[in-house]
């Protein structure tokens, strides 16, 4: 019984010494900096940093932004106020007095408002330079 159990316990400490060595070099695989694990958490690192990097930029940019819209919309409404106060204003001035526009028949000729006619003289008269 005794020869039974030690076998027993040689075949459990070998099996575990096999398992062992497995895990080892699976750990040593995985953790390899140039093709494995480690190598691609190097790379995620490096992206994350850079990431960082363009969120501190564009933050910045965004602070900026708002900033100036900030500076503008106060602008804004200081001219809406302004506005507000001219048309109020002008409600306060007299209506102006309708008069009767005097017809075209009525205004004697040199009133009359000249128009002026362009024409473009055709192509063919024109000369091609060389």
């Amino acid at each position: 019984m005794e020869l039974i159990s030690d076998i027993l316990l040689m075949a459990g400490s070998f099996g575990a010494a096999i398992y062992c060595y497995v895990l080892s070099t699976r750990l040593k695989k995985f953790t390899t900096l140039e093709t494995g694990m480690g190598g691609a958490i190097a790379v995620l690192s490096a992206q994350v940093d850079d990431m960082t990097v363009a969120l501190e930029k564009a933050r910045g940019a965004a602070n900026g932004s708002a900033e100036s819209l900030e500076a503008l919309t106060a602008r804004g409404e200081a001219v809406a106020r302004k506005l507000e106060l001219l048309v109020a204003s002008l409600h306060d001035l007299p209506e102006p007095k309708v008069t009767q526009k005097p017809s075209a028949a009525d205004t004697p000729e040199d009133e009359r408002r000249l128009r002026f006619v362009r024409r473009r003289a055709p192509r063919d008269e024109l000369e091609a330079a060389e």
